[in-house]
């Protein structure tokens, strides 16, 4: 806007000098004038793979933990979206929102370090105790449950090699190889990313929509496995699983369960209807982002 523009608003005269050159607002002027002034405070989580997993060049390449915001009501809008509920992207998009470091991406960490990042998040939003319906195994019956988030431990997956005792050695491209007890090939193994196991979701519910038995199991053996017998292609890879006998689906399910870096979350359970004990996994329900 020009000032004489300006003059006939204000009903101001012209008086011919020049009008001043307005000077920037210095940085502290542009700063609301609050009698308190927040920030959110941060904390390091502790990577399971401890960053020796990654390629080089990564930004975890190396890094043991991984510095992430509190949780906050942004973050609350977040999970309760109804258009990024319905997507099934509401947690990511709130992990990626509370990461510090934003050349991190959600889609390329490992799975164990995720579920590591999940699990603080929800300590720092909602508090450790985390309460959620529990069926018995014994007696089916439906209980309430409470478990302690904090009491977490977690294995960088190097240490149960020696005990897996199926001859898995790690190679130096981070992947892992074992030979199958009934097929008596040797395989590859590498570990699952954020991006990985949406795919595998994506897989699941198109299955689901077109009413298709499902076979989440087989589309992760196949999606682990990078090489069978020094073959890549998929139509190699493809085959062995499609004939893979029980006895070696099994094998491969533990070894890589074993391998894979994570936070355990495994926590006794008592039923108070049959008083059935049991060591059981913390579920991942809808009460954990979502407690009443």
């Amino acid at each position: 806007m020009t000032v004489r523009n300006n003059e006939e608003r204000l009903g101001v005269k012209d008086t011919g000098t020049n009008p001043p050159i307005p000077q920037p607002a210095s940085s502290e002027a542009s700063v609301p004038n609050t009698p308190l002034q927040f920030s959110t405070p941060t904390e390091f989580v502790d990577l399971p793979s401890g960053g020796k997993y990654y390629p080089s060049g990564h930004p975890l390449h190396g890094k043991d933990s991984v510095e992430i915001r509190f949780m906050t009501a942004k973050e609350e809008d977040i999970l309760t979206s109804k258009t990024l509920l319905k997507k099934g992207i509401a947690i990511d998009r709130m992990l990626q929102n509370l990461i510090v470091d934003k050349a991190i991406l959600i889609d390329d960490l490992l799975i164990g370090d995720k579920n590591a990042l999940i699990v603080a998040a929800r300590i720092s939003g909602y508090g450790a105790d985390y309460e959620t319906s529990v069926t018995c195994p014994a007696c089916g019956t439906s209980c309430k449950h409470s478990f302690d988030l904090s009491d977490g431990a977690v294995h960088s997956g190097e240490e149960n090699l020696e005990d897996i005792g199926m001859g898995v050695t790690k190679t130096p491209d981070n992947t892992f190889t074992t030979r199958l007890i009934k097929t008596d090939v040797e395989v590859e193994l590498r570990l699952l990313t954020g991006k990985d196991e949406k795919t595998l979701m994506k897989a699941a519910e198109k299955r689901k929509k077109h009413k298709l038995p499902e076979n989440n199991s087989t589309e992760q053996t196949k999606m682990i496995l990078v090489s069978v017998g020094g073959h890549t292609d998929g139509a190699t890879i493809n085959s062995l699983v499609d004939n893979l006998p029980a006895l070696d689906s099994r094998q491969l399910r533990e070894a890589y369960q074993k391998i894979t870096p994570n936070i355990d979350l495994t926590q006794e359970f008592v039923c108070g209807t049959c008083d059935y004990e049991q060591d059981m996994e913390v579920p991942f329900t809808t009460d954990f982002f979502w407690p009443k």
